[in-house]
């Protein structure tokens, strides 16, 4: 690497990445830029997602163990060129900013680094630590990775003197089972899963990082300054092959999703006390069963609900009954293919993986049990492999008309999920009722007329959902029910004027109109003259563009309406 007349650490780090990532290959490159100085590119995102499932993408989250490696033989070789020790506590300073400035700032280095440097008891210095980070970076405690990083030294720091007398993997075993349990609750928090693996591939994978690789990476960086190359790149090969096999049996981790403030409270206290009574087995056996009837509670609600989900443009409906006994989700949303200019970049996350995935893990989701996919449109299904990678799914529901597009068909065989060809009559029994469909598709070609269209009457209230259903379409439903009466429509077409013929609205007539559309969305949905047709009907209006997501609960025999931004 060449350096400038003017030195600047940030300069250096940014060299020494496009360094790594120019003289050795992929995988190699992105793992010495990630253990080394803490950059990982949007190339990664895929094996990092793996990783993640895993529970153990905090490997690359450079803390304790890196900041321990460097210091630890800065401070034998300052010792090997004959610097005191009274000298080498002054000299571990300026090295500790180089690092800090090396890895990008970090803030569970700066943590790692202050308490490194810091020569109290272990209370107090976390408190110092504390106090330093809030003058570097104030709000350090409003993100993940601040909370999470304090959170696993102050557990660190309470039960150091309770775990000291045990010894080698007993006590290794016991301190990574303590951490984990006691951070799990800030963990579902803010991803509202847990992979119960996590534990034991930290303790193999930590090892295999912190105390092979991470020393073979510098040593074959450092070579490569003065042009010795060394090609490695077998061993993260073989790794990433590790990787995926282990994620093979192991890949769809326990969704525990997301407490409330006092279920929260509840969870720490009580994994408190168990900590507390480390090894009294008596009182472990009571507050460890608390522990799972709690976790139970966050993860399966109490009252049935019905939820148009806010995923932008396009449509997905939830219905989850109570203690989750049966999921049933009907389209996925996913992005429509517009045409781009040459210097835009696609985006890299789906809006599944944005808006869908996240909230139906957050309200206990871990399987749905059949997911209804009513037509071709992107904005209905594009989404549903980048679903099925991250939820489990039992069942998908097509139309006859939506096997004619071999797009689709190419999907649903890449999925490798059992399909079932929806008939006119078809229920899926959920709630107090059952899930009915009206009809399959009225044009054979998987289009918009050719939306399947389910109705359900539950406690006492008809929904109808309808996908892209338009007016002739419309026009076909109530020839073949000319009786159809509705409370909840799941407004067609996303409020197109396509769609929702004021003969039609006036003739099922129903009394709240729900509408699944992007916010500014370039379609103008929904279209003013449908508005107009709700409203000269007297029909109360919800959308998401302006709601966010909008949940019908069932509570003491009435549906009430919760909105979520």
């Amino acid at each position: 690497m060449v350096l400038n007349d003017t030195f600047d650490l940030h300069v250096l780090r940014r060299k020494a990445i496009v360094w790594s990532q120019t003289h050795f290959p992929k995988p190699m490159n992105d793992y010495m830029t990630g253990l080394l100085f803490g950059f990982l590119s949007k190339d990664f995102n895929q094996i990092g997602d793996i990783y993640s499932s895993l529970g153990i993408i905090h490997l690359f989250a450079l803390s304790g163990m890196q900041v321990n490696f460097f210091i630890d033989w800065f401070r034998r070789i300052i010792l090997r060129l004959g610097i005191t020790r009274e000298k080498l506590n002054i000299w571990q300073i300026p090295f500790s900013i180089f690092y800090a400035f090396m890895t990008g700032f970090s803030v569970s280095v700066l943590r790692a680094l202050f308490q490194k440097n810091i020569r109290l008891n272990p209370l107090d210095n976390l408190a110092v630590t504390t106090f330093l980070l809030m003058i570097v970076s104030p709000k350090f405690l409003l993100t993940t990775g601040g909370q999470l990083t304090l959170f696993y030294a102050f557990v660190i720091s309470m039960i150091n003197h309770k775990i000291s007398e045990l010894k080698g993997i007993r006590k290794l075993l016991t301190e990574s089972s303590v951490i984990s349990l006691s951070v799990l609750p800030l963990l579902i928090l803010d991803f509202h899963i847990f992979q119960p693996f996590s534990i034991l591939l930290t303790i193999g994978f930590g090892f295999l990082f912190d105390v092979i690789l991470l020393p073979l990476l510098l040593g074959t960086f450092l070579l490569s300054l003065i042009g010795y190359n060394f090609n490695i790149n077998h061993i993260f090969q073989i790794l990433e092959w590790l990787i995926h096999e282990v994620d093979l049996p192991l890949h769809y981790p326990l969704v525990l999703g997301n407490p409330r403030p006092i279920e929260l409270l509840i969870l720490f206290f009580l994994i408190g006390l168990l900590i507390d009574n480390l090894f009294k087995k008596r009182r472990q056996i009571i507050f460890a069963g608390l522990i799972v009837c709690s976790f139970f509670i966050c993860k399966n609600p109490v009252y049935p609900s019905i939820t148009a989900v806010d995923i932008g443009q396009g449509d997905s409906i939830f219905l989850q009954d109570k203690f989750n006994k049966k999921i049933i989700l009907i389209d996925t949303g996913g992005r429509l293919a517009l045409p781009q200019e040459s210097w835009q970049k696609p985006q890299s996350q789906t809006n599944a993986e944005k808006t869908l995935i996240p909230y139906l893990e957050s309200v206990g989701v871990s399987q749905i049990d059949q997911l209804i996919l009513t037509h071709t449109d992107a904005d209905h299904v594009g989404d549903f492999l980048n679903l099925a990678d991250k939820i489990k799914i039992k069942e998908i529901w097509v139309s006859p008309g939506e096997l004619t597009n071999n797009h689709f068909v190419e999907k649903l065989k890449k999925a490798n999920i059992a399909i079932h060809i929806s008939k006119v009559g078809d229920k899926i029994p959920i709630f107090d009722s059952a899930l009915q469909v009206l009809s399959n598709g009225y044009t054979g070609k998987g289009d918009n007329n050719d939306s399947i269209v389910t109705y359900g009457n539950f406690y006492h209230t008809k929904f109808l959902f309808t996908g892209d259903l338009e007016q002739e379409g419309e026009k076909e439903l109530l020839k073949n029910y000319p009786k159809l009466k509705v409370d909840v429509l799941k407004v067609g077409h996303h409020g197109s004027k396509t769609s929702s013929n004021p003969d039609f609205i006036k003739e099922i007539n129903p009394k709240l109109a729900l509408i699944s559309v992007g916010e500014k969305n370039r379609y103008g949905h929904p279209n003013q003259e449908t508005l107009e047709t709700l409203k000269k009907n007297q029909i109360r209006i919800l959308r998401t563009d302006q709601k966010g997501a909008l949940k019908l609960m069932q509570i003491n025999q009435q549906w009430r309406i919760q909105t979520v931004r």
